[in-house]
C-alpha cells in the first residue's frame, strides 16, 4: 500500500511517499480504508525523536494517530463494526510504527467509534485525538462544573476550540486566550476571548474579578504562572503541554484511547454540539508540508491530510 514513512528521526524532509506492507489485522482489530487523518503537534514531536522516552520505534515509522475511514475486513474476533462501517479512531498503540497516515490501518477495537453521520471524512478525522483530550481533561480531570469559569488556553488550536465548545456545553463560562484575528472564532464557539502575551492576568481578572475556577493548559511555559496566580480558591489546573505544571500544583495529562468517550464524542457531534473546524486539507503525498504548517504552531482547528480514493480508482 501507498503511505508515508520515515527511517529515521529527523525534520519533515525524512517523511517519504511511497510502497509500505500492508497491515495485519488481528483478531481483536478492524482494516479501515483511510479517508483522512488529521495532523496534531505529537506527530512532528514522535518524527523529532522527543517521545523516545516513551514510544519504541520500529523502522519505517508511518506517522499518524487520527483517522476516518471506512472497516473493510473485521477480525475474527469482532462483532462491534461489520464491513462498510464509516468509523473514526485514535489510533495509538504502546509503540511507533503501524500510524494511519496510509491508505489502510489496522485498529484495535480499543481506538474506534463510528464516524459521526453529519461529519465530513475530513472533519471527522479531526475529532478522536483533539476531542478526546479536550474531553478526558474537562470531565475526567478538571471535573468542570455548571456554572464555573475555566480559562483555556491556545482556544483556537485543535484541542482548545473542541476544549471550548465542551465547556459550554457543560454550562461553564469560558475565557480563552487566542490571537486577535482568532478572536471572532472564539467568539462563535461560545467562548469570551482574551489575547495573549504580557497583561494576560489583568485581562482575565478584568473578565472573572475573583479568578476562575480551572484552567486548561495546552501551551507550557510562560502560561503556568499566569494560570497559577489566576486561579480561585480550590482552583484546578491541568496540563498537557508541561509537565512543569506539577511545580504550580497542577496536573500533567496524557490522552488515552477510550471507545466510549469517542462514541460519546461522535454523539455530541451529531447532536451539533461540538464542530471541527479544517483549515487546511493536503493529499497523503504532500504530507510533509502538513507537518511544516502544524509545527508553525498558529493554526485555527485542524490540518487533515486526506487520501483520494477516487483518482485511485479513476
Amino acid at each position: 500500500m501507498k503511505a508515508i514513512s520515515y527511517s529515521r528521526y529527523g525534520g519533515p524532509e525524512v517523511l517519504a511517499f511511497g510502497e509500505v506492507r500492508d497491515p495485519k489485522v488481528g483478531p481483536d482489530s478492524v482494516l479501515v480504508k483511510v479517508r483522512a487523518a488529521a495532523v496534531n503537534p505529537v506527530d512532528w514531536k514522535a518524527r523529532e525523536g522527543y517521545l523516545e522516552p516513551l514510544f519504541e520505534a520500529a523502522f519505517p515509522v508511518v506517522p499518524g494517530w487520527d483517522v476516518s475511514g471506512v472497516v473493510v475486513r473485521a477480525g475474527v474476533a469482532v462483532s462491534e463494526f461489520d464491513v462498510g462501517d464509516e468509523v473514526i479512531g485514535y489510533v495509538r498503540e504502546d509503540f511507533l510504527s503501524r500510524g494511519t497516515f496510509a491508505e489502510y490501518v489496522a485498529a484495535p477495537l480499543r481506538t474506534l467509534a463510528r464516524k459521526p453521520r453529519n461529519l465530513s471524512f475530513e472533519e471527522a478525522a479531526g475529532l478522536p485525538l483533539a476531542g478526546l483530550t479536550a474531553y478526558q481533561v474537562l470531565i475526567k480531570r478538571l471535573r468542570v462544573r455548571r456554572g464555573e469559569t475555566i480559562l483555556v488556553h491556545a482556544a483556537a488550536g485543535g484541542v482548545g476550540s473542541l476544549a471550548v465548545q465542551l465547556g459550554v456545553h457543560l454550562g461553564a463560562r469560558v475565557i480563552g486566550t487566542a490571537s486577535e484575528s482568532n478572536h471572532d472564532f472564539v467568539r462563535s464557539l461560545g467562548g469570551e476571548p482574551v489575547t495573549y502575551g504580557d497583561g494576560l492576568g489583568d485581562r482575565v481578572r478584568g473578565l472573572a474579578s475573583e479568578g476562575v475556577n480551572a484552567v486548561f493548559d495546552t501551551v507550557g511555559g510562560d502560561a503556568l504562572k499566569v494560570s497559577a496566580n489566576l486561579l480561585a480558591p480550590e482552583g484546578r489546573l491541568v496540563s498537557i503541554a508541561d509537565g512543569d505544571v506539577v511545580t504550580y500544583g497542577g496536573r500533567y495529562y496524557f490522552v488515552r484511547p477510550d471507545p466510549e468517550d469517542l462514541q460519546h464524542l461522535s454523539e455530541l457531534a451529531e447532536q451539533g454540539v461540538v464542530s471541527v473546524h479544517v483549515s487546511e486539507t493536503f493529499p497523503l503525498e504532500r504530507a510533509a508540508d502538513a507537518h511544516r504548517l502544524n509545527q508553525e504552531g498558529r493554526t485555527r482547528g485542524k490540518i487533515v491530510v486526506t487520501v483520494d480514493w477516487e483518482a485511485e480508482s479513476a
